[in-house]
């Protein structure tokens, strides 16, 4: 780890890049302007701390050839200034080295610095110490507050400036955030929120970084700033200013999980849908959030409740893959928006009516280029519609687009890009071959049992309960509030059989109840109510039993109004069902004790199998046990496929790999009763809870592990398990595309040869586009096709994975894609008469159908 004190940071970076020509970065009411170039922008949000360095390159190469010019990224305050004035640029906190992978890879760079970035991060993004700076209130006219924020965004600017990584110096950075989403919040705070929104965007633009300032979702911006829309649509919306072009900072295409519930998902047509609309709305910038979401490792998470995966249905997943059709689909829609470019952001705008629901945007120049986006907002039906006496079908909830106004080259609710079947495949933990223990067979698990209390002495004693959050600042998820019950031996419960019953309530976030070293209860709150109360019947003895409860968090708040201020923990224990009525315990005299007796040793850090705090169990350790630590000396995972570490088998805890922080996990079941879809109808808006799988399973069963946290050999995995599992049935899982398949049609709007030309300013009307209609299929690198699974060239039915043959069907379809697609990495297959016979079913508009195998 790098940690480093701010005097001395100026000495130890150092530029690994040349330095290139500065250009000049403005705007006009329509687009950025770069060297004096109107520029239409498609961004990524990649943040770098959710993934690692070693994924950083591919990461960035994937998004640009997914037809992306721009990165995004937050700036993570708490994961820099560890404490005041100390900071950190570490692994994958090394921001430098990130801004220079984008810039090796000749693209642009958009640092929303905030510092407050909610983003479903860990109290948004801002140190918790700063919170207990007294007379500290965030996000308002606060001098201590401002103080803070003002010196760490000086202090990046300050870093990004000495690399030479601002456009003005030749750098990436092309445009600069201050303040995140503030809007929504800022009437909250009254005038000192006025004030506080002026300040932070003078006190940004007084940084003199030569590069544009934005403020997202900023209802009142000052003039020396950007303001930019976040939604799943802003295709309606204006700047405040005419003088400002239109951004947009947060497209959604996808959305978060929480622990216990199911899994969202947007559809890909309903995201080129926005994104379309946006465009043709006069829209320049377009930022995906996410397009790769990665994960929230070690206690990164926010919300609360925030899973450990934030992979946000991006189009590229948590593990680094092309999310397909998704990825794909939106790479098509950029190459054909790119061919509007210059028309979108030099022609005239002419709106055209074209029917209830449907409408065109016409963009023309006076060199007589022209290009038309035609929009069909119906979330029912397709509509035909004449545009230049000319029919154009378009399916509901579309836009069509065509660079010469004439030619359609891509419909957003037409897919013809490849979708990939991606599976888990288990692999059994193997034994390190550098285990001491080499003659047995199996992993060799070694166990360290908690205590249920305190497990030292405690660290202070008190009389009622206090907020878990300002105890433990943060420092671990746990809190131990221990008191104790004398229960008299004339107690009827004692022979009656009825047990009392013990009556929490708590502000959040979950909590295990042990009695007398014994557990007896869990329960939670949820991401959309972290508070709860529950009542369950408990074991008492005569004598003296001791309560201990196991307060935790699972991720603090990270946005809203005041939201510093939200606590978490017990707030009232009583007992009811006693001889003497209801037993208050909340004023008892509790005994604390802060995080884990393992945390406290570090024992996650240990590389020694040996070590005192061990104890070996050989291949059987126990099981069903809570407050257990499990150590396992492994072997990586053959291969070189993205690693998962299946916890299905276990119930909540925490997961590291030599020293690296896994995460939370917690394999939590989503309600069966919540709504879930086998299929998505991308048709009509979007909402978080539209297109949900998962109903009934685990909100996350496999956690990420970096292929770059493993050795060749000897890898320490240690397990915190909090109410018992079965360590036996941990499993790495490798992240593997099986198969990939597409479909389409004779009368897809997309043809590579088409494209090419328009490119090349070919024009020409009609365009004989049926010929140049082909099936495209990659597998992934050092993979080939090794089968093709299904072939059917007619009316096939069915989606991949299920594809049937329909009633017209040309017999010779599996051998003419065999013939074109075995033992290769990719290839495409013509919807020509060479290769299928055209004339088969007459007046039928024909598609093929393909699934492959990839190995």
């Amino acid at each position: 780890m790098m940690f480093v004190p701010h005097a001395l940071l100026v000495f130890i970076l150092v530029p690994l890049l040349s330095a290139s020509a500065a250009y000049n970065v403005t705007y006009d009411t329509r687009s950025l302007i770069i060297d004096g170039h109107r520029k239409l922008l498609i961004s990524a949000a990649i943040h770098y701390p959710r993934s690692v360095p070693a994924m950083w390159p591919g990461l960035v190469q994937l998004a640009k050839d997914g037809g992306v010019d721009v990165i995004e990224t937050y700036v993570f305050w708490n994961g820099h200034e560890l404490s005041p004035d100390i900071y950190y640029f570490g692994g994958r906190y090394d921001l430098v080295k990130f801004c220079k992978i984008v810039q090796q890879a000749g693209m642009y760079l958009i640092l929303r610095i905030g510092p407050f970035v909610a983003a479903e991060w860990n109290f948004g993004g801002v140190p918790v110490w700063l919170h207990y700076v007294p007379g500290t209130v965030f996000r308002t006219d606060n001098e201590p507050f401002k103080y803070h924020m003002k010196k760490f965004t000086t202090f990046i600017v300050n870093m990004m400036k000495k690399e030479r990584l601002f456009a003005s110096q030749g750098g990436p950075i092309i445009l600069a955030q201050v303040e995140n989403e503030y809007g929504f919040y800022e009437s909250a705070y009254g005038e000192g929120g006025k004030r506080y929104a002026q300040w932070a965007a003078n006190m940004a633009v007084s940084q003199n970084t030569g590069v544009p300032w934005i403020m997202c979702q900023q209802f009142d911006p000052p003039a020396t700033v950007i303001d930019t829309c976040n939604s799943f649509y802003c295709d309606h919306f204006k700047p405040i200013s005419p003088n400002k072009p239109k951004f947009w900072t947060e497209n959604w295409p996808g959305w978060f999980k929480t622990f216990g519930a199911s899994d969202p998902h947007r559809p890909p047509e309903d995201v080129a849908f926005s994104v379309a609309r946006f465009f043709q709305k006069g829209g320049s910038l377009q930022n995906y959030y996410m397009y790769h979401g990665g994960t929230n490792f070690g206690r990164t998470s926010g919300g609360p409740f925030i899973t450990t995966s934030y992979d946000y249905d991006a189009p590229i997943d948590e593990y680094g893959l092309a999310r397909c059709p998704k990825w794909g689909h939106l790479k098509d829609l950029h190459r054909s928006i790119k061919l509007c470019e210059r028309a979108l952001l030099n022609g005239q705008p002419t709106f055209l009516s074209l029917g209830p629901s449907q409408e065109a945007d016409v963009y023309e120049e006076s060199s007589g280029a022209c290009v038309a986006f035609i929009s069909n907002m119906d979330d029912i039906n397709g509509k035909t519609v004449v545009f230049r006496n000319t029919s154009l079908y378009l399916p509901a909830w579309s836009v069509s687009i065509l660079p010469d106004c004439k030619n359609v080259v891509f419909n957003t609710a037409k897919v013809g890009a490849q979708t990939s079947t991606v599976e888990m495949i288990p692999t059994e933990l193997q034994a390190s071959t550098a285990s001491a223990n080499k003659g047995l067979k199996g992993v060799q698990w070694q166990v360290f049992k908690e205590r249920a209390g305190i497990w030292d002495t405690a660290d202070f004693t008190k009389n009622g309960l206090v907020d878990h959050i300002n105890t433990t600042k943060d420092t671990t998820d746990y809190l131990w509030y221990t008191t104790s019950l004398l229960v008299h031996g004339t107690e009827e419960f004692l022979t009656s059989g009825k047990s009392p019953m013990l009556i929490v309530e708590s502000k959040g976030h979950a909590m295990h109840v042990f009695i007398n070293q014994k557990l007896q209860v869990s329960a939670s709150g949820n991401g959309t109510v972290p508070s709860f109360k529950f009542t369950s019947p408990i074991s008492l003895k005569a004598g003296k039993n001791e309560i201990a409860l196991l307060s935790m968090t699972v991720g603090l708040q990270n946005a809203g109004a005041f939201y510093e201020w939200v606590g978490a923990g017990p707030t009232s224990v009583r007992i009811v069902g006693m001889r003497n009525g209801t037993i208050d315990l909340s004023t008892n005299t509790w005994r604390y004790k802060i995080g884990l007796q393992g945390e406290h040793l570090r024992i996650y850090d240990k590389d020694d199998l040996n070590s005192a705090n061990w104890v070996s169990t050989s291949s059987k350790p126990p099981k069903q046990q809570p407050l257990t630590w499990y150590k396992a000396l492994v072997d990586p995972p053959p291969g070189k496929e993205p690693v998962g570490l299946d916890m299905i088998h276990m119930g909540k805890g925490l997961a590291w790999l030599n020293g690296n922080e896994i995460g939370r996990y917690w394999p939590i079941k989503a309600s069966i009763n919540e709504k879930c879809v086998q299929k998505c109808d991308y048709r009509g808006k979007f909402m978080p809870n539209k297109c949900n799988t998962g109903c009934g399973e685990p909100t996350q069963r496999w956690y990420h592990v970096p292929r770059s946290w493993f050795k060749p050999s000897g890898n320490t995995l240690v397990i915190f398990e909090e109410k018992g599992g079965d360590p036996t049935q941990i499993r790495f899982s490798k992240r593997k595309v099986s198969s990939v398949c597409a479909h389409i049609s004779q009368d897809h709007p997309l043809s590579e040869d088409m494209i090419e030309s328009l490119q090349k300013g070919e024009t020409g009307y009609p365009y004989k586009k049926k010929a140049s209609v082909s099936l495209n299929l990659k597998c992934p690198v050092s993979t080939q096709i090794s089968d093709v699974r299904f072939a059917s060239f007619g009316d096939p039915v069915g989606n991949c994975g299920a594809y049937a043959v329909g009633e017209c069907h040309d017999p010779n379809s599996v051998s003419m894609v065999q013939k074109a697609c075995l033992n290769r990495n990719e290839c495409q297959v013509e919807l020509s008469g060479q290769n299928f016979d055209i004339e088969l079913c007459p007046n039928l508009v024909k598609k093929l159908a393909v699934e492959a195998v990839c190995s």
